[in-house]
């Protein structure tokens, strides 16, 4: 009997301060470990060709898909790095050590708060667009795009330090047993974090959004008017083309389903306990982490340019000489 007891424990040799290993049916780690391994699998693989053809093809280096190669990074590492630390989270106890457990938490405070930055920055780059097109390329170019990108990244290192001070001061400090890794935050920090990573971008998105929506909405009623007058043609020339027009919509899906992914793990944390270890919160975060597969699914779903480039990609076609050249759009 003593031996049973001992089996559950992490450190059985460990007893007093060992944690609980987690105890669920065979079956159903299995069953996990594959759908979790396969999500992980295609976020890495659709990713990366999302950077693959934003960086290599020429014609595809506009603002709006900078900003779109931005995201694809982050989204990127969190299958990558993040998702192989819930999976074997799941199934084990940690016994990489606390310093490991602290880079495992960084990094996903950091891909967040770069993701939800990038969206305010698409929903920005979309508003100019479609209401102030005369100035559309004067306004967003690609050098100014790509300052706000490492701006962006810089400012989500600089907050994921500051939100976890104290675990980059004392790695492992919030650990009540060897075994686990533990996000540890007060309530007051989620609170912050809530307010700075989530309300305060998704206040912006909608803003924006609802803007682009009315502008967009009296354009197309302006375009399908049988009015016919010289007025009208010059006026309609001014107005935002039928691509960005699409463009928002498609982006618009694309905030949309990130919100639907995002917002249960804001929730589970600011009312949750600060270590975020329930079966609940777990299958929360699982929900969080799919959006980063979902983005390139989207991408494939409604840009001809990224199917087209994937089928240059698979087949080698970027490694002849001026592949970079190519027609893509």
């Amino acid at each position: 009997m003593e031996t049973e007891d001992q089996s559950e424990f992490c450190f059985p040799q460990l007893i007093n301060i060992s944690c609980k290993k987690p105890i669920t049916h065979w079956s159903e780690d299995v069953l996990w470990t594959v759908l979790l391994s396969i999500i992980c699998i295609f976020t890495v693989i659709l990713n990366l060709l999302v950077i693959i053809s934003i960086s290599h093809f020429r014609q595809l280096h506009t603002p709006t898909n900078l900003l779109l190669l931005s995201l694809a990074v982050s989204d990127f590492l969190v299958g990558l790095l993040v998702w192989p630390g819930e999976i074997y989270l799941r199934t084990s106890c940690w016994a990489l050590g606390d310093v490991l457990c602290f880079l495992l938490n960084y990094v996903s405070f950091l891909i967040t708060f770069v993701s939800l930055e990038n969206m305010a920055l698409i929903s920005a780059d979309r508003y100019v667009a479609i209401c102030d097109p005369l100035h559309y390329n004067t306004k967003i170019t690609v050098k100014k795009v790509q300052l706000w990108v490492c701006l962006c990244w810089i400012l989500a290192s600089f907050y994921s330090s500051v939100i976890m001070k104290d675990d980059l001061a004392r790695p492992g400090g919030y650990i009540s047993c060897y075994g686990e890794c533990v996000i540890g935050t007060d309530y007051y920090t989620r609170v912050v974090d809530l307010v700075v990573t989530f309300l305060l971008p998704l206040s912006i998105i909608i803003t924006l959004y609802m803007r682009v929506f009315v502008v967009a909405v009296s354009q197309g009623r302006a375009m399908r008017s049988h009015v016919t007058s010289i007025k009208l043609q010059h006026s309609v020339a001014g107005r935002a083309k039928k691509s960005e027009l699409k463009a928002a919509r498609t982006l618009g899906v694309l905030i949309l389903v990130f919100f639907v992914c995002f917002c249960p793990f804001y929730i589970i944390n600011l009312t949750g306990d600060s270590k975020i270890i329930s079966s609940t919160a777990r299958y929360v975060l699982y929900l969080f982490g799919l959006n980063s597969c979902l983005n390139p699914l989207i991408y494939a779903l409604f840009y001809p340019w990224f199917r087209r480039a994937i089928r240059h990609i698979v087949t080698l076609s970027i490694l002849q000489p001026g592949s970079c050249l190519t027609n893509i759009i």
